[in-house]
């Protein structure tokens, strides 16, 4: 049986619960998005979590944020990511992408719940990592200078940690 993980923002105006079967905070994020809307450490956690669940108060507080991305050809794109953050006090409460309708991805940051402490860690998009970052590798932990090609799902099923 999945978890309820229920989270806020830091003002009290929005806040949320929803069910998880993956809430190891394992991946952290190094790219440019996460790392300037929600990374205090120069990266960001995402969750995951079944977006049917999602329950929220304080739904007119929220703010929606797509993020333009380069294209390789010298142009731009908007995400398709929705990055829903509280519109009074700027807190990250989660990603939504309507490619992937079934997934919703938490920031473990917003996450008033207690997480376990994740045996391993993840760390992606090193590539585009701040200069002054400096990650701290563990000896288990897993490196890629983008998107690794292990979902959250996979991860937690091939470490026995995904809950059913």
């Amino acid at each position: 049986m999945p978890i309820t993980l229920e989270g806020s923002c830091r003002c009290g105006a929005v806040s949320f619960s929803v069910e998880s079967h993956a809430p190891q905070p394992y991946q952290l994020c190094y790219c440019s998005i996460c790392r300037k809307t929600a990374g205090g450490g120069g990266y960001a956690i995402n969750l995951h979590a079944d977006a049917a669940t999602l329950k929220v108060s304080g739904e007119r507080s929220i703010g929606v944020f797509r993020a333009e991305i380069a294209d390789g050809e010298g142009g731009c794109r908007t995400s398709s990511g929705e990055r829903n953050f509280c519109g009074k006090c700027a807190t990250a409460l989660w990603l939504f992408d309507p490619n992937w309708p079934e997934l919703l991805h938490p920031f473990a940051s917003a996450i008033d719940s207690e997480l376990p402490i994740p045996p391993a860690r993840t760390h992606l998009m090193l590539g585009s990592k701040a200069s002054w970052v400096e990650p701290v590798i563990g000896p288990d932990d897993l490196t890629f200078d983008e998107y690794p090609a292990q979902s959250i799902e996979e991860w937690h099923r091939a470490r026995g940690l995904w809950i059913d």
